[in-house]
């Protein structure tokens, strides 16, 4: 090594967070089993506790692993080689190193531990950060490990069909962010391997710069050719340092130590291209993502851009690299927000276009549906007013889906998004090569109308486009298009828009020589039907919009002064506005075919009549709400001949016919209209008063049950998780009472256990030889027992031990000449208290016997030496 090289005295370990829920008790004990004693990992456990109740996980895990384990406390640094455990109650995140408890913000309902630890530990630890998801219900850790795969992070999670309840393993896999599934037992094993082979080729910090060096420079230019043939996508324009992060991650997930054998690899495995495609996409979004910029786009923007267009109009955004569309979603929930807030006299509407280069991305945008754990990135108001709950999770409303247009994009390659007045291009351009910045900076001024809006991540500025946007708002990176600069699209810029300019120019001319087709006959004879003998026509939507125009329409609409509209009822000349819109409506609501006749057209030059024929299309049901409006011309009524005729002023005999045909058809209508509000008004009065009290209630009952359900389900895997501990202690209780069982038994030493009112509670077999005892006598009071013993004190000698605490010994004779020691003592809990007395029987039986034989000898020894001693003191005498 270098001598001028410094390393740092600590260099950030890893820090593993392991999230489970029910049925999690035994994939941690698995788990922490397989983990070795000198790893170098810290190990921080969240599980879903019953925050009302001590838990005795710490206990538990403690006997399946070597290392140390220990409750998380608040300000508690987190060292390698020990196992720290959420505390019940608790909402765990970690900065710096150092874990960080907070109060939830419910003490129970939805909750997501898993999800804010995970989101802390992917910003805490980055590539160093690894997320594991064992057994558990619901879809808690998701949102996580999406985190910690954004930073370069890894994700391990269990195979669900070996976990007890796969629903939060399942979730993972199902959303594409689980690096590795296998059993629990092997999960340890594979997250060693991959920290041995991890962090080997950029720098730590993922917007650095630092070059590597040529050799390693150049396989990874080798490594991006491999990836754009195989995929198609070229990535030589993204950061070198980003690129490195996402092969260096890689690399560690399949413990390949080189670059060269990782090239090897990619070659050799097409499928492997497509999963370093999809990572170096980097899809980072959620809702509602840095609430501050969404607060100003809802007050600052959205309000702006409406003061520009005081009558009405149809705002148009788009937002490139939307990822799965949540950022999309959340403006158009924005939108809804703050149109509901002005309350607008016009109407205003919004077409977002979101485009990304992922097209499972894309799928998954169009699809509408989100996990449940999106709940802790929305308010409760905007998840019940912009989301609709299902078995699959949260599926985005309509009125949202409909104001939303996905579309799979290159936005370095294909043609963009034109005549915007919103762009939102949020944390891309950081990952991009400054010059490939620039040109986009460009592009969007180039999509965007004149003072229309740009929104950029937190860490992006416009750089060198300074002289074509102006900051707005520059805490939120809000810009606003100038207009000093006339729109030009950046010089071959995207490529293919270029070519399909190029391509489709008026100047195109067919090669020299080359022999013109022959003419579509049908399409000629129809084109000419239509402009010479077929009556003019408009194709309008259901408000009366223009969407396509057939033949001459100028005798009947004319545009209007002031700001341009095609609306048709706008555009109607005078005369033909009234009857066109009622007859318009009757046809679009009854979806019937409805003719005005001999309408009176007013003009400059004489009047003229007209029929009018509205036609609601059918044919298809992409077609409904459209409707075509056909006019056709009416020759003037033959004059009256006679004497009669010559005395009347000119034209009156032909306006007085008019006036009467009008004079019928508007009573006609008025009647038939005066008769259709009557009844309408009356029906829509009762519809709404039960509509209104129906939605009331439904509103309430599906409030409620919302509540319940959340709280059920928390409630449920609580319980789940204070079910397994109580299920391991039972176990080991079991345990110990087994060996406490055969340890007496062992012994052969009669043992009877009374409680406090002198009722049998337990006793060994030896003690039915003496007390007649058999299992169903537990509960009954020792005197109601027969005994063989001759002791009619037990009972008083037991009372008395319980009153002074002092145990007592007597010998007891017994049936069969048989004796028995009795020791009676006190029966102590762990917790110092009496609640009871223990009774041990011990024979003594031959004790007793040897003592009575000895008693006898010393008898007889003592007669013996009586009769001897007046034979020796005769002697003496004598």
């Amino acid at each position: 090594m270098d001598s001028n090289e410094t390393v740092p005295e600590s260099a950030p370990f890893p820090i593993v967070g392991v999230g489970a829920s029910a049925g999690g008790l035994g994939a941690l004990q698995q788990f922490l089993s397989h983990v070795p004693p000198a790893s170098g990992l810290a190990i921080v456990i969240v599980q879903h506790l019953d925050p009302d109740r001590e838990g005795m996980l710490v206990e538990l895990l403690q006997r399946h692993s070597a290392v140390p384990v220990v409750q998380a406390s608040d300000q508690m640094v987190v060292q390698p080689d020990h196992v720290y455990v959420i505390p019940p109650g608790r909402d765990l995140s970690i900065l710096n190193g150092t874990l960080q408890l907070m109060e939830p913000p419910e003490p129970r309902g939805l909750r997501l531990p898993i999800d804010t630890f995970f989101k802390s530990l992917a910003q805490d630890r980055q590539q160093r950060a690894i997320g594991v998801i064992l057994s558990g219900m619901g879809s808690d850790g998701t949102l996580g490990l999406r985190a910690i795969r954004q930073a370069a992070g890894a994700c391990f999670v269990q195979t669900p069909a070996t976990a007890q309840f796969d629903s939060m393993p399942r979730s993972a896999v199902d959303s594409g962010v689980a690096d590795v599934v296998a059993p629990v037992e092997e999960l340890p094993t594979k997250i060693m391997g991959f920290i041995a082979h991890a962090h080997l080729v950029a720098p730590a910090d993922e917007q650095s710069e630092e070059p590597l060096d040529l050799k390693e420079a150049g396989l990874l230019d080798k490594i991006v050719l491999q990836l754009r043939a195989q995929t198609g996508h070229d990535f030589s324009q993204y950061k070198k340092s980003t690129i490195a992060r996402r092969i260096e991650r890689r690399m560690g997930l399949h413990q390949l130590p080189r670059l060269s054998d990782y090239l090897r690899y990619l070659r050799e495995n097409r499928q492997e291209g497509e999963l370093l495609f999809n990572e170096l996409l980097i899809g980072v979004t959620s809702f509602f993502r840095d609430p501050v910029v969404w607060d100003d786009i809802k007050t600052d923007v959205i309000p702006a851009l409406l003061a520009r267009y005081p009558d009405g109009a149809a705002l148009r955004a788009w937002t490139p690299g939307c990822s799965t569309g949540e950022e999309a979603y959340s403006l158009a929930m924005v939108f809804k927000e703050a149109i509901e807030a002005v309350r607008p006299t016009h109407r205003y509407t919004l077409q977002i276009f979101a485009s990304d280069l992922d097209k499972e991305a894309i799928a998954t945008a169009r699809a509408g549906i989100y996990p449940r754990s999106i709940a802790a990135d929305l308010s409760p108001q905007r998840l019940n007013r912009f989301f609709v709950e299902d078995i699959t999770g949260f599926r985005v409303v309509n009125e949202v889906r409909e104001m939303v247009v996905f579309a799979q994009q290159n936005i370095i390659a294909d043609p963009p998004f034109t005549k915007l007045d919103l762009l939102s291009c949020r944390n891309l351009l950081i990952y991009l090569e400054g010059s490939l910045q620039s040109k986009l900076i460009q592009l969007f001024h180039y999509s965007l109308n004149p003072g229309g809006m740009l929104v950029l991540g937190s860490a992006e500025s416009v750089g060198n486009g300074a002289g074509l946007f102006a900051p707005l708002l520059s805490r939120s990176r809000i810009f606003r298009r100038l207009d000093s600069i006339e729109r030009i699209l950046p010089p071959d810029f995207p490529a293919a828009f270029g070519s399909h300019l190029a391509k489709s120019g008026a100047g195109s001319q067919p090669a020299p020589g080359a022999v013109p087709p022959l003419p579509n006959l049908q399409a000629m004879v129809e084109r000419t039907l239509l402009q010479h003998y077929a009556p003019a026509a408009v194709l309008v939507d259901d408000e009366g919009d223009l969407l396509y125009v057939s033949g001459r329409t100028g005798k009947y609409l004319e545009p209007t002064s002031g700001r341009a509209s095609l609306n048709l009822f706008s555009m109607a000349r005078d005369g033909l506005k009234q009857a066109l819109s009622e007859t318009f409506h009757r046809a679009v609501r009854e979806q019937t075919v409805a003719t005005l006749k001999g309408v009176r057209l007013d003009g400059e030059g004489p009047a003229q009549r007209l029929d009018v024929v509205v036609q609601p299309m059918l044919q298809a049901a992409t077609q409904r709400g459209l409707a075509l409006v056909v006019f056709s011309d009416v020759p003037a009524p033959p004059r009256r001949r006679g004497r009669a005729a010559e005395h009347e002023p000119p034209g009156s005999a032909e306006r007085l016919e008019a006036l009467a045909k009008e004079l019928l058809q508007a009573r006609e209508e008025a009647r038939s209209t005066r008769e259709e509000m009557q009844t309408s008004q009356e029906e829509l009065k009762s519809t709404n008063e039960e509509l209104q009290s129906t939605n009331e209630e439904l509103q309430s009952t599906n409030e409620e049950l919302t509540t319940s359900k959340e709280e059920m389900q928390s409630m449920n895997e609580e319980l789940q998780t204070v079910n397994h501990e109580l299920q391991a202690k039972l176990t080991e209780l079991s345990r110990a009472s087994n060996d406490m069982k055969n340890l007496l038994d062992s012994t052969e030493i009669a043992t009877l256990f009374l409680d406090d009112t002198l009722r049998v509670r337990r006793f060994t077999t030896q003690t039915t030889r003496i007390i007649k005892l058999i299992p169903s006598d537990a509960g009954r009071p020792i005197t109601d027992i027969a005994t063989e013993l001759n002791y009619p004190e037990m009972s008083q000698d037991a009372q008395e031990v319980l009153r002074t605490l002092v145990f007592l010994e007597r010998d007891v004779p017994a049936t069969q000449d048989r004796w028995f020691k009795v020791r009676t003592m006190p029966y102590r809990t762990q917790d110092n208290r009496i609640d009871g007395v223990v009774i041990i029987f011990t024979d003594v039986t031959a004790g007793k016997r040897m003592e009575a034989q000895l008693r006898a000898a010393q008898a007889r020894l003592a007669e013996l030496s009586g009769n001897a001693q007046p034979q020796g003191a005769g002697d003496g005498l004598s």
